[in-house]
């Protein structure tokens, strides 16, 4: 992710709200539009009506923006940042729903008020790199596999209830699909796992921002034994320690099964045909976000 150092010139603002998602509430509209007139800013706030979220998406786009910012949930930010693409206004997708995985690794745990002032007051251009798969775009991460089956499991440890992370994370050995997934990196020999997951440089640990590659992790637990290891790595945080997690980094490969894969993009559950190729996309979109990338309590 490439950081800008001037603040663009914002001469139209398009909001998107949903009023229906986690964190937006009935009065998101009235806060977007207080917080534009006392900032200053000439904008068009819109809801979504009979035609829904991604027709909303679109006219705010036909009104030629400097700026789309939406205050929804994950799958819209992932909707508004495909429909954006590389060539498009800046977006700013702001943390309006329940995970919020996009707009978290841009705004660092600012609430969508605080992250909507801030990049009014002094934003600047980030421009994000991301992932493709079978022709599904993401840009945090993606897991193939059984993806729904482990964010449970995630949660739960991420909340340090590693008994429950546990627990969760036998159920989703139980369910998931039969056969394990089978992949190839690059020109590396085919191998087999559980699941594949595949991190962008917006979230990796294991990268600097400015690298052309995604992080592959392929996740193996053998048995329960490697299973309630898995969840205390996980409850530490370093889920990459774990000797059943096998990390290295690509720019394309391929995933294959015996039937539908079932995967997460972005925090989005999406079933993909029985072979997925995916590639690294290294300018996505551009974003707006807050010059200072604290964190903020």
């Amino acid at each position: 992710m490439k950081t800008g150092t001037k603040r663009p010139r914002l001469n139209h603002v398009a909001v998107v709200v949903n009023p229906a998602a986690g964190r937006a509430g009935p009065g998101a509209v009235g806060e977007v539009e207080r917080i534009l007139g006392e900032l200053g800013v000439k904008g068009a706030v819109t809801t979504p009506g009979e035609a829904g979220l991604e027709a909303c998406l679109r006219a705010a786009l036909d009104t030629k923006p400097d700026l789309l910012a939406i205050v929804a949930g994950d799958g819209t930010a992932r909707a508004a940042a495909e429909m954006v693409g590389p060539r498009g206004p800046l977006l700013a997708p702001l943390p309006g729903g329940t995970m919020n995985m996009l707009p978290n690794a841009l705004y660092h745990g600012r609430d969508w008020k605080t992250a909507l002032a801030d990049i009014l007051t002094d934003g600047v251009e980030r421009r994000v790199s991301g992932g493709e798969i079978d022709g599904h775009a993401f840009y945090v991460a993606a897991i193939l596999g059984s993806p729904a089956l482990w964010a449970e499991a995630r949660e739960a440890a991420r909340q340090g209830n590693l008994g429950g992370a546990v627990d969760r994370a036998r159920r989703a050995l139980r369910r998931a699909f039969t056969g394990r997934l089978r992949f190839s990196l690059g020109r590396r020999p085919r191998a087999k796992a559980e699941a594949l997951a595949l991190m962008c440089p917006l979230v990796s640990r294991a990268m600097d921002e400015g690298e052309d590659y995604l992080e592959a992790a392929a996740i193996d637990p053998a048995g329960a034994l490697d299973v309630f290891r898995l969840g205390f790595h996980a409850a530490l945080g370093d889920w990459r320690a774990d000797p059943t997690v096998v990390v290295t980094r690509v720019r394309a490969g391929r995933a294959w099964a015996s039937g539908p894969i079932p995967a997460v993009l972005d925090g989005e559950p999406i079933q993909l045909g029985p072979v997925a190729d995916f590639h690294f996309r290294p300018v996505a979109f551009k974003a707006l976000t807050p010059r200072e990338a604290e964190v903020l309590a």
